[in-house]
């Protein structure tokens, strides 16, 4: 810590600490607002403010304000708040995981729109176009599924924060559930077709 003298002149110290918390640790924004709230003689609730500011998520907030477009499927749309919601969680990442989680998190977000948007272009008319469709259902909850778990890991080494990982993962669930739920509505409406 470096400290102003009478003199005005700096006493620079001989170690300098090093940091290993995230910048943005809920406990340093408790104590930064606990602080303000002593100095302006207010009543303070720690407990209440740190379950606050857990819950406040401003990345969140972006990607509520995405409109639903009426053209695309539920699934598609909800599958582009997941990646919209990645891709800003991920653009405040270290720069020393941006080439091993960020990039791999952000690549399977949009190969999972990718695959949605394809197989929602393939008509069921054939045998075949159905098995096309299902591939490509198939293959977005495959990459889904490595979301999760990158972003296990990367919340694991601090890449991301745990509210992210867990809005994350609530998100990867719902996304895979209606994936699910698009792949039975279409078994029965090809048992009702054949």
């Amino acid at each position: 810590m470096l400290q102003v003298s009478r003199s005005n002149n700096l006493k620079i110290p001989k170690e300098i600490e090093v940091v290993t918390t995230s910048a943005n640790d809920v406990d340093d924004t408790v104590a930064i607002k606990k602080g303000i709230a002593m100095a302006e003689s207010k009543k303070f609730n720690e407990k209440k403010m740190k379950e606050k500011i857990e819950l406040e998520d401003k990345d969140l907030k972006i990607i509520k304000k995405i409109p639903s477009n009426s053209n695309d499927l539920v699934v598609i749309t909800v599958a582009k708040k997941l990646c919209a919601y990645v891709i800003a969680v991920t653009e405040k990442s270290p720069k020393k995981f941006r080439g091993v989680f960020v990039n791999r998190m952000q690549n399977y977000c949009l190969d999972t729109i990718e695959y949605l948007l394809e197989a929602n272009f393939i008509r069921m008319d054939s045998t075949t176009n159905k098995e096309k469709r299902e591939h490509y259902q198939k293959e977005a909850i495959v990459k889904l599924k490595l979301l999760g778990y990158i972003a296990m890991v990367a919340e694991s080494s601090d890449c991301i924060l745990t509210k992210q990982y867990k809005q994350i993962s609530m998100q990867l669930a719902e996304t895979i559930n209606l994936i699910v739920a698009w792949k039975k509505s279409d078994d029965e409406r090809w048992r009702k077709r054949n």
